[in-house]
């Protein structure tokens, strides 16, 4: 197994943590390029996430589960979200914050 495969096995796994934790029922999680974002959630369960978070640090990889998990009981960005990220996370908008800096630099 190639570092990636097992950085991608580590990431799936957290994902699968998080999604327990959040009562998310996942059909499945896949990591690969992604040009516009850094992930992505359909209604049928299948989350997709950036292979470049794999290089972020455990923190902004929190952030960006929960978010995505968060969409399978909250469909939009309303007061009940922030409300349960701020719950998962803490002050989530630092790791927001970071994370869009991130994203402006790699042109997103």
């Amino acid at each position: 197994m190639t570092a990636l495969e097992e950085r991608k096995v580590q990431f799936k796994e957290r994902v699968y943590r998080w999604a327990e934790k959040l009562d998310a029922p996942v059909a499945s999680v896949a990591v690969r390029r992604m040009v516009t974002k850094w992930a992505s959630y359909s209604t049928n369960g299948r989350l997709t996430f950036d292979v470049d978070l794999l290089e972020l640090r455990p923190e902004l990889q929190d952030y960006v589960i929960v978010h995505e998990l968060l969409h399978f009981h909250v469909p939009n960005h309303g007061r009940l979200w922030k409300s349960l990220m701020r719950l998962h996370l803490g002050n989530y908008l630092v790791l927001e914050a970071e994370l869009e800096n991130k994203s402006h630099r790699k042109g997103r």
